[in-house]
């Protein structure tokens, strides 16, 4: 009578089952630590292509024909084995699938967290929590529209008149050249700066790295990585505006493919 009482009063689960079991090893996915482990995994190829891409973009400071190589090498990534670009989107599937896995885990984990406090009855003061840390679920859907607008503005030129395919340093000057263009891509970027800081820190936390005689090494990398996209970054628009990064308006591709078409001709 009395296990009776005991298990009718017992309160009700932190994590409630899932309601479709996944089978192994997808099944990890659907506890907080596979979720943990997929968004830092995927946080790490994100950090990764972050540095790659700002790493690339200083060619800006070589010039316009600097950049057409430095382009037309990652289109022809490969060619000895696969047809042009197909290796390159094959990279661009991956890290969508990244970006999709990061953002889903990180909701899911959000919306665990959420369940888990309505079942406390004071609920919980998190105290330690970092300024970062607590505007996580700003930063996140600010990096998110800032990527379909850099894609839309630079990629497909939906928001550049004078967009140019296959010349990103045209793309560049022109988009950046406007200021308002260049306050929203500064804002971005402070606000990915932010992400990364946290997003770095806490990654390896989620992969089971955490031990106080190396948490502050943690921290300074995290600030350094932080610290270096964002001062690479923020570089672009400001040497945009400030006429370092400037073709005068003539594109370097078109130019190519005038001087091609008059050889052709000739």
């Amino acid at each position: 009578m009395a296990q009776a009482i005991t298990r009718a009063s017992a309160p009700p689960p932190v994590r409630a089952a899932p309601r479709v079991r996944l089978p192994w090893p997808l099944s990890i996915y659907q506890t907080a630590v596979g979720k943990k482990w997929v968004m830092g995994l995927t946080g790490i190829a994100l950090l990764g292509f972050i540095l790659v891409h700002m790493t690339g973009n200083l060619h800006l400071y070589e010039g316009p024909r600097e950049v057409h190589e430095y382009a037309e090498t990652l289109r022809n990534l490969g060619t000895e084995i696969v047809p042009r670009t197909w290796l390159l989107w094959a990279m661009r599937i991956g890290l969508i699938a990244a970006f999709a896995l990061h953002i889903h885990s990180a909701y899911s984990l959000s919306r665990m967290s959420l369940a888990a406090d309505q079942r406390y009855p004071g609920g919980r003061n998190y105290i330690a929590a970092s300024f970062a840390s607590r505007t996580m679920r700003w930063t996140g859907p600010i990096i998110g529209l800032y990527l379909f607008y850099h894609l839309a503005d630079l990629t497909w030129g939906w928001f550049n008149p004078d967009f140019v395919r296959g010349d990103p340093y045209h793309n560049v000057s022109e988009s950046l050249s406007s200021v308002p263009v260049a306050i929203v891509y500064i804002v971005a970027n402070v606000a990915l700066a932010v992400h990364i800081f946290h997003g770095a820190w806490s990654m390896f936390q989620s992969l089971g790295v955490n031990s106080p005689r190396y948490n502050h090494l943690r921290r300074y990398l995290a600030a350094t990585l932080a610290g270096v996209i964002l001062a690479g970054n923020l570089s672009f628009p400001i040497f945009v505006q400030a006429g370092v990064i400037d073709d005068d308006g003539r594109s370097f591709v078109e130019e190519l493919r005038h001087h091609g078409a008059a050889e052709e001709d000739h």
